[in-house]
């Protein structure tokens, strides 16, 4: 069987790690190996760089290189492997969460990061035109920042960018449609403001559109 790789998007508080679980519990239910990991973070290395970008005051530079470095060791550590067995890849959030954190919400340039991202996601070696390891199937739980920052309240000590103003999230939310807008057909747009048993529907039926499991 051919790997599958499925990134779940979004802010913090919209709901993707509740059905990142149900989700893997769906595909081990049709014999399938299930790979969970995050980023920034899914190996030591990656982890500890994880820790900077989330609560070290740097530029947005700084963090964007942090974080593609990351993403360099998780996916020749993690995720290539992972897809190269015939694995499930369940990755809460990939490269879109870059363009829209450090991109939009920070202000960072968009090229520079599709730059990064070309050299860290290569396939292959070399060529002009480089085919880039990227998510199956992108689904974005679209919540209002308000809303998901109610849910957050008192549930933990936020990092430096759940303590953002509300108007940074809208920017991170409009660097996720941008994203959407020049790869629509990866993207699945989930209304996050729903009840867990609705959003899961749309999940779940996302998914099954894909073909990534029977219907």
């Amino acid at each position: 069987m051919s790997g599958i790789f499925i990134s779940f998007e979004g802010i913090d508080g919209a709901g993707k790690s509740t059905h990142i679980e149900r989700l893997a519990n769906a595909f081990r239910a049709q014999g399938r190996e299930v790979v969970l990991s995050r980023e920034p973070g899914g190996t030591p290395l990656a982890e500890r760089l994880r820790q900077m970008v989330l609560n070290d005051a740097m530029d947005a530079m700084t963090e964007a290189l942090l974080v593609f470095a990351a993403r360099r060791d998780h996916l020749q550590q993690v995720i290539r492997p992972a897809l190269d067995r015939g694995d499930v890849v369940l990755c809460d959030r990939f490269t879109d969460a870059t363009f829209a954190y450090q991109g939009s919400g920070r202000g960072f340039d968009w090229q520079i990061l599709s730059v990064l991202e070309s050299w860290v996601q290569a396939k292959a070696e070399g060529g002009t035109t480089p085919i880039l390891v990227q998510p199956d199937l992108t689904i974005w739980f679209d919540l209002p920042a308000s809303i998901a920052a109610q849910r957050l309240a008192g549930a933990r000590v936020p990092d430096k960018f759940e303590s953002q103003p509300l108007a940074f999230f809208e920017q991170v939310a409009a660097g996720y449609a941008k994203r959407q807008a020049a790869d629509s057909a990866r993207f699945a747009r989930i209304n996050a403001d729903q009840t867990l048993e609705a959003v899961w529907r749309d999940v779940d039926r996302s998914v099954r559109a894909q073909g990534l499991l029977p219907c």
